[in-house]
């Protein structure tokens, strides 16, 4: 109050992890020797042996694999746990790898695909504000 500025609401983020995301990877990148890192549209589901072994795993495995009982993008997961999306990509390759998540990498042309694209923001326009008004096309 100070500045003669009201202080700000609630943090709508949160504070930030207390470990650095290297070392919650070990040091790990998000390439590695089996290829490129998985795109940040990949969708991630859990499997049923990744949940019966929530218990045994680290904390931010075990946030990863409760949170993909339905799927996600990485884009999504990364959000929603407030993780680095590369701290991500690196835990989901090793859940991967250990048969705890299942991997869907979309086909990079439908991904690209610019009528597709267009969809997308035109249903996004078609939703109106908080007002109930819709944004203007161009």
């Amino acid at each position: 109050m100070a500045d003669g500025f009201p202080p700000p609401g609630p943090d709508p983020v949160g504070p930030a992890p207390a470990v650095r995301p290297f070392l919650v990877t070990a040091g790990r990148v998000a390439d590695s020797a089996s290829g490129p890192a998985m795109p940040v549209e990949t969708q991630v589901v859990a499997t049923t042996a990744g949940l019966a072994v929530l218990d045994r795993l680290s904390f931010e495995q075990h946030d990863i694999v409760a949170a993909c009982r339905i799927p996600q993008s990485l884009a999504e997961l990364a959000a929603r746990l407030r993780l680095h999306l590369n701290v991500v990509r690196v835990l989901a390759e090793d859940l991967r790898e250990a048969g705890q998540l299942t991997v869907h990498v979309p086909d990079f042309e439908a991904t690209h695909d610019s009528s597709v694209l267009r969809r997308v923001i035109d249903g996004l326009r078609a939703i109106p504000d908080s007002r109930g008004v819709l944004r203007d096309t161009d």
